[in-house]
């Protein structure tokens, strides 16, 4: 085990206990395949030679992850680094002996990550390491998407908003920004499939690639109402169990409306995760221009979301 120099070592506080920070970090360490998700990314990850030396790849990935779990910014993240010594240490950040990563570096490690496309190969792993440990995904699948905001304002360098934002309405207000599709075993509430549109595109439009193929049921909002023949088309044995809509010209249908109660059982499921994502994480905004890089961002950060989930699943007793 490398020597920690006194730069990173804890304090000397005689009442000193474990912030919440800690003992949340503390958790997801354990809890993290990080063996699997590096050998995932290090044959894509520079070498050293005889230039400026890489920072490790542990270090960089876990940072990566602290900015999803804490909705930090690049320099944000770099400045928390040198601001939090709880941080510090998940990271392996030895200030003893080099400086924490700079913005840039951890700006050019995010860009690997989309280059090569690996946060979809991260949510991958990341399930089939859940898969190992008995958490499966089953035959049944749930679908649902939510509107995550983007800035509206024009008051930037190109005075314009993002051209791949649009607004929508929901209810009576209008949101502009991005929408985050996901599909959800029904069981496990693990997300298995994840897709990014504008706020404007319909949910039904990304449902077939929601699915794996092998689903028993689907399960969906009114939103989803009549997408039947699409469902077939993506998952042949599928049951259509999305709700259908209660009023009618001829008033409420009851009977409908007791059956969508008893489909809402298991479809509040889907709602777990966005949970997670919205207020356990902060991923309330976009953080980047454009589709393709908030899409590789959700699918790193529902992978979290997953392992978040089976936490206490995945940690042995008495650890």
């Amino acid at each position: 085990m490398r020597q920690v120099t006194f730069a990173n070592q804890s304090s000397f506080e005689k009442y000193a206990r474990k912030s919440r920070r800690e003992e949340f970090l503390s958790a997801m360490d354990r809890v993290v395949p990080w063996r699997e998700l590096e050998a995932l990314i290090e044959p894509h990850y520079p070498k050293a030679g005889k230039g400026r030396q890489p920072v490790g790849l542990s270090i960089m990935l876990r940072v990566y992850f602290l900015q999803q779990w804490f909705a930090l910014s690049d320099p944000g993240a770099e400045d928390a680094l040198y601001e939090s010594p709880v941080l510090r240490r998940f990271a392996g950040v030895d200030l003893g002996r080099a400086a924490a990563p700079d913005e840039t570096t951890i700006l050019r490690f995010r860009r690997l990550l989309e280059t090569h496309e690996l946060c979809g190969q991260i949510l991958d792993a990341v399930n089939h390491y859940l898969a190992s440990r008995g958490i499966r995904i089953s035959t049944g699948t749930i679908v649902d998407a939510t509107i995550i905001a983007a800035p509206s304002s024009t008051k930037n360098s190109k005075q314009e908003r993002d051209p791949e934002m649009h607004q929508t309405k929901k209810g009576n207000q209008w949101y502009f920004g991005a929408k985050a599709h996901i599909g959800v075993d029904s069981k496990e509430a693990i997300v298995h499939s994840v897709c990014t549109s504008a706020a404007s595109v319909s949910d039904v439009h990304m449902l077939p690639d929601l699915l794996h193929g092998e689903e028993k049921k689907v399960w969906g909002d009114a939103g989803y109402q009549g997408q039947t023949a699409a469902i077939h088309q993506a998952a042949p044995g599928a049951q259509d169990m999305t709700s259908r809509r209660v009023k009618t010209k001829a008033g409420v249908d009851e009977g409908q409306k007791r059956k969508n109660r008893t489909k809402a059982r298991v479809r509040s499921k889907v709602e777990w995760p966005f949970r997670i994502l919205k207020r356990i994480f902060g991923y309330t905004k976009v953080r980047y221009r454009g589709l393709k890089k908030n899409h590789e961002w959700l699918l790193a950060a529902f992978a979290l979301v997953n392992l978040y989930q089976h936490r206490k699943r995945l940690t042995p007793l008495g650890a």
